[in-house]
C-alpha cells in the first residue's frame, strides 16, 4: 500500500502544479513563445501525433497567440532531424521561416525546458504537446524557470494514445526527480539570439 502511495505523489504533483494552466488553443493566453516537443518521425516527416501539436502551433501564431514558435527535439544523428522536419511543416503551413527557432538537443521534457530558458532566453511560454504529457510538460517547464501555459491537442484514445497515458505514469517519477534535483540537460552550450531576434523582427 505505501508503495502505491508513493507511486502517486510525482502524478499527484504534476496535476497540483499544472492542472490549472491547461488551455485549448481558443482559451490559451497570449505569449510571445510557443514550445513545440519532438514526438517523432515517420520516414522523414512529423509523426501524425507531432503534425497535430504543429498544426496547434501554426494556429496559435496566425491568431496572435504566439509571435515565434520555438521546436524543441533530437538531432543526434545525421539521418534523424526532428526540428528541421517540424520547421519544413509549419512553413508550409504559413509560419514564416524567420518567425521559427530551432532546438537541436531537445532531447527530453526536462532538457528542452531547460534549454529554453538558458540558451534561448524564453521567460514565459505557451507548450504544445498532447494532453496525456501537457502536464508534465508545464510542471518541468515551471520548475526550470519558464513561466508556462500548456496547449493540450485532443487525440482519439487510440493504442498511441493509450500507450502515452502509462508512459506518463512513469516518465512522471523521473520528472520529479528532475525538478527536485535540476540536472544539467545533456547538452547546454553556448546561449543563442534567435529567439530574441525573431521577435525583434515585425509582425507578419
Amino acid at each position: 500500500m505505501l508503495g502505491c502511495v508513493l507511486g502517486l505523489v510525482p502524478a499527484t504533483w504534476m496535476h497540483a502544479v499544472a492542472d490549472s494552466r491547461v488551455r485549448t488553443v481558443a482559451t490559451a493566453p497570449a505569449r510571445d513563445v510557443a514550445v513545440v516537443f519532438g514526438a517523432g518521425l515517420w520516414q522523414g516527416r512529423p509523426s501524425p501525433y507531432l503534425a497535430h501539436r504543429l498544426d496547434a502551433a501554426a494556429e496559435l501564431y496566425r491568431t496572435g497567440k504566439a509571435r515565434v514558435v520555438l521546436v524543441t527535439g533530437d538531432n543526434s544523428r545525421v539521418e534523424y532531424d526532428e526540428p528541421d522536419a517540424m520547421r519544413t511543416y509549419l512553413t508550409e503551413r504559413g509560419v514564416p521561416d524567420d518567425r521559427i527557432v530551432s532546438d537541436y538537443a531537445g532531447f527530453d521534457t526536462w532538457d528542452s525546458c531547460v534549454r529554453a530558458k538558458k540558451i534561448f532566453g524564453v521567460e514565459r511560454a505557451l507548450l504544445v504537446s498532447q494532453g496525456f504529457h501537457i502536464r508534465r510538460a508545464v510542471a518541468l517547464c515551471r520548475s526550470a524557470g519558464v513561466d508556462s501555459y500548456g496547449v493540450g491537442v485532443a487525440e482519439p484514445h487510440d493504442a498511441t494514445w493509450y500507450y502515452g497515458g502509462v508512459r506518463e505514469m512513469f516518465a512522471a517519477g523521473k520528472a520529479s526527480l528532475d525538478a527536485a534535483f535540476r540536472p544539467d540537460p545533456r547538452f547546454l552550450g553556448a546561449q543563442e539570439r534567435g529567439v530574441r531576434e525573431a521577435l525583434a523582427g515585425p509582425r507578419r
